[in-house]
């Protein structure tokens, strides 16, 4: 059968665009297909007032993957953007990560980190045995103060959810540096493109066919006869119908405002963890780039639960919802036409270079 398309791509964000360019690239006939209005996914920014806002939550580009900032500096050049957030409880500031910054704040007698180790492992030597929660897995990795003041009223905000009623797993490990440096990532290479998410995956979708506002699912057979194969990257229950039930997410609610004001609060992020503020954190999208506009804009997140009405931003990595996914994979296993990829699609927490990355490889897989 002499089809259309090779690939009917369903997404226009990193991982869709990804792939759509390298099958270009390699002579393919593809159509992306995406129910939203816009490119990009949730890396897409909108220039309000002469400043590139990111309008799904803050996004910084960080990769240790050589070949993956290669190639997105195809599409874009990168500015040297350092993600340093600061953390505000109640009327104290503090630097993130965890660093002696951070430690010298907290414990006005520690200035060596020696005197940092020290307070920290005497904290944690408060969980005996294996930490049974999220309290006890982050209070065995920093100690309580770190803990009360800087984690849990920030991870009860974002996951709708007591700490002691969260599994210990969801933190494996909390970045913790005795060094004087409030660089939040490790990664070799940093940064946010020049002139936005949007126009690097503009870039990327140049001479390819996409079509927005159009839903996979409201012409499913159409979309399948007409390729050879179907990147799927939407919700991986919703393409089952759901027939094994609900997967669970977190989603966000963000309140943005145009300040008539140079400099709002000085840092691109700032995180607000005590709990009694509804917010996560404030970003100030003009710092991202060095912005000197007279206006600036601000926008509050909110976490928020999820309901079929919002978008799925996080997935709810316990023991259920993994087990629930799990046998979602193996249904699309079982398909042939359709090739699932992407944070939704796996039912997984992608970092933007891993999403990158893990559509290089299955293009790799699919065309060598």
């Amino acid at each position: 059968m002499n089809r259309e398309y090779d690939y009917v791509i369903v997404g226009a964000g990193l991982f869709g665009a990804t792939f759509a360019y390298k099958a270009k690239e390699k002579g393919k006939k593809v159509l992306v297909i995406d129910k939203r209005n816009h490119i990009a996914g949730n890396v897409y920014t909108e220039n309000i007032e002469g400043i590139n806002v990111h309008k799904y939550g803050a996004h910084i580009f960080h990769t240790d993957n050589k070949e993956v900032w290669q190639f997105v500096n195809q599409f874009a050049e990168f500015n040297r953007y350092t993600n340093s957030p600061i953390a505000r409880y109640k009327n104290e500031v503090y630097n993130m990560p965890f660093n002696m910054n951070t430690f010298s704040k907290i414990w006005p007698d520690v200035f060596t980190p020696q005197d940092a180790m020290n307070k920290i492992e005497k904290e944690k030597a408060e969980i005996k045995g294996e930490p049974r929660n999220l309290e006890e897995q982050a209070i065995s990795l920093v100690g309580r103060s770190i803990y009360e003041k800087l984690v849990k009223g920030y991870t009860e905000k974002q996951w709708g959810r007591s700490c002691t009623e969260l599994p210990a797993f969801i933190i494996k490990r909390l970045p913790v540096r005795f060094i004087y440096d409030n660089n939040y990532f490790n990664d070799l290479y940093q940064g946010i493109p020049i002139g936005g998410y949007t126009k690097l995956v503009e870039n990327m979708l140049e001479g390819i066919e996409v079509k927005l506002n159009t839903n996979y699912f409201d012409n499913k057979d159409k979309f399948d006869n007409m390729c050879e194969k179907v990147i799927f990257t939407g919700m991986l229950d919703e393409y089952f119908n759901f027939q094994l039930g609900r997967l669970e997410y977190r989603s966000l609610r963000f309140e943005t405002k145009i300040i008539n004001e140079k400099n709002y609060q000085g840092n691109a992020v700032v995180n607000y963890t005590e709990r009694e503020i509804p917010y996560t954190r404030v970003i100030e999208h003009k710092h991202f780039e060095y912005g000197n506009q007279e206006k600036t804009v601000v926008t509050y997140e909110y976490p928020d639960d999820w309901n079929p009405e919002k978008e799925a931003y996080y997935v709810m990595n316990d023991d259920r919802n993994n087990k629930l996914a799990d046998d979602y994979r193996k249904l699309a296993q079982k398909e042939n036409k359709v090739i699932f990829g992407g944070r939704l699609a796996e039912y997984k927490y992608y970092d933007m270079d891993d999403v990158i990355e893990s559509s290089l490889n299955l293009f790799a897989k699919l065309e060598g």
